[in-house]
């Protein structure tokens, strides 16, 4: 049997904090580490860019493309820092979330989530999905582990999700939730580890000697 563990956390008035391993979501794997130095291609409605602050801001049905990594919002906020590194801020329509979908490396395996923002910092290699957060880990196209929260932030470099409940409210009651699939191939060295080993059958000998001549 599917074995899962269902985990939840509460907080009344300060914020929960909950820090996962990627460890726990099966094989160690790291996200696409090439996606860093790949090109941002986005489309969009309408752009308004400054060239003194570097800043573009992209609007109505905006798909940006990095490597491996796709986000869709309905406005995204795009700054270039000194050292070439791009930082976004992707903001949902009104009662809707923004998306984030990235490819693990070396593995049939897929990062996204959801939120209300979503920002993307290029530099540190880490991304935030603020209110309303979900993320999921899909093998292949079986959906494999999912957390919701408040905050949840994923640190490609350490492989770590950090999960904020956030303050209770009734809608999310300030608890943070998490649904974690074995690794493949668990429930079947468990299963082979429970099967008893039948005790070694002894005949009896007629002889004193053992049947030695």
């Amino acid at each position: 049997m599917h074995s899962k563990i269902h985990a939840s956390m509460k907080h009344r008035y300060a914020s929960l904090l909950f820090s996962l391993a990627l460890a726990l979501f099966g094989a160690a794997a790291h996200a696409e580490r090439a996606d860093r130095g790949k090109p941002m291609n986005i489309e969009a409605d309408a752009l308004r860019y400054d060239d003194l602050k570097q800043v573009s801001v992209f609007t109505g049905r905006v798909v940006v493309t990095k490597g491996t990594i796709i986000i869709r919002g309905a406005r995204v906020d795009v700054r270039q820092d000194a050292e070439g590194y791009q930082h976004g801020v992707v903001t949902a329509e009104p009662g809707k979330l923004a998306f984030f979908r990235q490819k693990r490396e070396g593995v049939d395996e897929f990062i996204e989530g959801e939120g209300e923002t979503i920002e993307y910092d290029g530099k540190a290699d880490r991304v935030k999905f603020v209110k309303r957060a979900e993320m999921r880990r899909f093998r292949g196209a079986s959906l494999a582990d999912e957390l919701t929260g408040s905050l949840i932030v994923y640190d490609n470099t350490t492989d770590v999700f950090t999960v904020d409940g956030g303050p209770a409210s009734p809608a999310a009651g300030g608890r943070v939730r998490a649904v974690l699939s074995p690794k493949p191939g668990a429930s079947a060295a468990a299963a082979a580890a429970a099967v008893p080993v039948a005790p070694a059958q002894l005949r009896p000998s007629s002889s004193t000697d053992g049947g030695k001549k």
